[in-house]
């Protein structure tokens, strides 16, 4: 057990496990019952049964509950393309990258699910994800010239590979019965072979 996850209350010291789970937990039924704006940093505290200190131990502010694990599946996807076979064309060793994310999002379904639903509702949570996905086509991009990829073959691939996931992901997230994410992008990658061959 880390020292975040101990509450200091005046004299009373408590453990508190998984506050970072329950922070989470709290924050998306608050954003979904009074809205994200309305949704205070106190308010997620007292309904995770923690301090506003132990929340900020956890999050900057309450965008990162939403937006925290971005640089996680950035370095999964940023990885799987680095590690893919040399032998890959540039959208095959982005697929992989992407296969490697699928991985990281499937056991989070619920969470997905939820935060989809947050974002769709409001115009400034869209645009940070549309800037959390612009980074990692420039991660990738890069990453792909580190492999030799010239370009703009390389920032084409980056963005068709992230429109291939984009597109998966929305359907995973849409669907209560949706099959696995990674064959979501599996499919989503082969369509796009299909439509640029």
């Amino acid at each position: 057990m880390s020292g975040s996850d101990i509450n200091y209350d005046e004299a009373m010291v408590r453990w508190e496990p998984d506050s970072r789970g329950r922070l989470e937990q709290a924050a998306l039924a608050l954003f979904g019952e009074l809205g994200f704006e309305e949704t205070t940093v106190a308010a997620i505290a007292q309904r995770a049964g923690v301090t506003e200190r132990t929340f900020f131990r956890h999050f900057a502010d309450k965008r990162e509950v939403l937006f925290g694990g971005g640089t996680a599946l950035q370095d999964a996807i940023v990885g799987g393309v680095r590690e893919a076979s040399p032998d890959l064309p540039p959208l095959a060793a982005v697929a992989e990258g992407f296969a490697a994310a699928a991985e990281l999002l499937q056991g989070r379904r619920q969470f997905a699910l939820a935060r989809s639903e947050i974002i769709a509702a409001n115009p400034g949570l869209q645009e940070r994800e549309l800037i959390k996905l612009a980074s990692i086509a420039a991660a990738v991009g890069e990453t792909l010239r580190a492999r030799g990829v010239d370009e703009p073959d390389a920032s084409l691939a980056a963005q068709l590979g992230v429109a291939a996931f984009h597109s998966a992901f929305g359907q995973w997230v849409a669907t209560a019965d949706a099959p696995a994410l990674s064959e979501l992008i599996s499919e989503a990658f082969g369509r796009v072979a299909a439509l640029t061959s």
